[in-house]
């Protein structure tokens, strides 16, 4: 697909990034900057090297935004956990096709709930690792970077494999959507678009700019 036909992506800013001490304000900020999702990091400091927050932080925010809620769980297990992200207000659930041993089963679950369900892999995780889930997922989150902080340099060596999750979604015939997660700034942006990816995730180059909606539109032109 050429860059003239190519959609306008989504942009998901990733809370993770944003100040923690004002996020009621923070979340407003990026929905009148344009933001399409607000993307929300549950680290676990077991499944990766860091804690973040939990469902009671989507709760409490989940009254002041309409943005859709795509929150990716880093945990292990998750399954213990999905009603409870449901119930606070995720729109969206992605869990790491590493994090446990039944992935058909959460996606399963998550799909019950009446949400969209997603599927991460980390770098060293192959493409065909969720070939035989494509039927049950909505979203798959490409990781661009190793995860558990922010703030790190995009891995350019994942390039290919987005490209070849987009061809096995377009064999599939499934409307998938493949998200971009890690180091995604104006210079990653377009590689990634360019080889499949249709959602960038991106934290310290929306919330580390003194423009948010600069800073979301340089990420959907490259500019």
């Amino acid at each position: 697909m050429s860059a003239m036909s190519r959609p306008s992506p989504i942009i998901a800013p990733s809370l993770l990034a944003a100040d923690f001490g004002r996020l009621r304000e923070e979340v407003a900020a990026v929905e009148r900057a344009g933001a399409h999702w607000l993307h929300l990091d549950v680290m676990d400091g077991h499944f990766v090297p860091n804690i973040s927050f939990g469902a009671l932080v989507l709760n409490a925010l989940r009254p002041h935004t309409r943005l859709a809620f795509d929150v990716h769980l880093m945990i292990a297990p998750a399954d213990p956990y999905l009603a409870d992200f449901a119930k606070a207000g995720a729109d969206h659930i992605t869990v790491h096709a590493e994090a446990g041993p039944h992935l058909h089963r959460s996606l399963q679950t998550i799909r019950a709930l009446g949400l969209k369900a997603g599927v991460a892999i980390n770098p060293a995780t192959p493409a065909e690792a969720v070939r035989h889930v494509l039927d049950l997922v909505d979203i798959v989150n490409v990781m661009t970077v190793n995860p558990g902080f922010g703030g790190q340099s995009f891995l350019a060596g994942q390039l290919p494999k987005i490209a070849e999750l987009r061809r096995m979604v377009t064999e599939a015939g499934r409307d998938i959507r493949i998200e971009t997660d890690g180091g995604i700034d104006a210079a990653s942006a377009p590689r990634a678009l360019e080889a499949g990816a249709d959602v960038l995730i991106a934290g310290s180059a929306i919330f580390g700019k003194p423009d948010y909606a600069a800073a979301i539109a340089a990420l959907g032109t490259g500019d």
